[in-house]
């Protein structure tokens, strides 16, 4: 298997509800870093799983959906916990959007909160 990768960093902000989590239950901002990973079994005629300039223009493009915003505020977390989870999730569907996978087995998004913490959401394709 080939696998394709690139990072952005992304900063957003949230406050955690529905459950006491301290300081986390405030509004505050994170400072993340997005990894995203194509995977794949065969190349194409050009040698390459997937072209990474078009797959760093699509992150881009959803990136700015989430860049200096408060995630509480927006459609899809209405009512929802920000959880790093969910936010990879969202984050992973929205890419997979605007996308032709062709040739692609999966993407896996890694959405880093700090060097020591992430969640991960894969969609096998």
């Amino acid at each position: 298997m080939y696998q394709v990768a690139i990072r952005r960093p992304l900063v957003s902000f949230h406050q955690l509800i529905g459950g006491d989590w301290g300081k986390e239950n405030e509004h505050h901002s994170h400072d993340y870093l997005i990894e995203v990973v194509l995977e794949g079994r065969a190349l194409d005629r050009h040698g390459y799983l997937f072209d990474i300039a078009v797959l760093k223009e699509r992150v881009d493009h959803v990136s700015a959906r989430y860049e200096q915003k408060t995630l509480n505020d927006l459609e899809e977390f209405k009512g929802l916990n920000p959880s790093l989870e969910r936010f990879a999730q969202f984050f992973a569907e929205r890419l997979r959007a605007g996308l032709e996978l062709k040739g692609i087995d999966s993407l896996k998004l890694t959405l880093w909160e700090d060097p020591t913490a992430w969640a991960t959401f894969r969609i096998a394709l």
